[in-house]
């Protein structure tokens, strides 16, 4: 498979995984199908991040027009996996170097998100900001699993 082929079809990869972990932990846990869950109920969190979420119009696109929203974090997972592709010549060989290195920096992004906009922003406090955090944690690596067995796959820069 071309390089660019195997970028695209890792990059894709990684945006499902961010897809299905964000569902699993945002989506399921956070904020619950029916809006019950603990990042909307807890008697901790900032009213401007409960009205953003929930009465503040517009809505947030993911909750009005998802497919776009997954689509465009697919997108995201593909621009990750070029990234990827153009960062790894100077790392480690292996899957596991590689993919720890590859969490680290994309958690970084989600971890300056978090501090930016929910903490910043909307006045979420610190408790429910770690939570987050965590479940960024599981998507960081999530995708970086993805992306690197994929990109890895076959690779002599794949061994040990």
């Amino acid at each position: 498979m071309a390089s660019w082929q195997r970028t695209l079809c890792a990059g894709f990869g990684g945006g499902v995984a961010l897809n299905l972990v964000m569902l699993l932990t945002f989506r399921l846990l956070g904020f619950g199908v029916d809006g019950h869950g603990i990042l909307i109920t807890s008697p901790l969190q900032s009213a401007k991040l409960i009205a953003v979420w929930t009465s503040l119009e517009p809505l947030p696109r993911i909750v009005n027009q998802p497919l776009g929203m997954i689509l465009g974090l697919v997108l995201l997972g593909v621009a990750h996996a070029f990234l990827y592709r153009m960062s790894t010549p100077s790392w480690p060989s292996g899957v596991g170097p590689r993919a720890a290195r590859l969490f680290l920096w994309l958690f970084a992004g989600f971890a300056f998100w978090e501090f930016f906009t929910p903490f910043n922003l909307l006045g979420e406090p610190l408790g429910l900001i770690a939570l987050e955090m965590l479940f960024w944690g599981l998507i960081a690596a999530a995708e970086a699993l993805v992306i690197t067995t994929l990109m890895e796959r076959g690779s002599s820069a794949s061994s040990p």
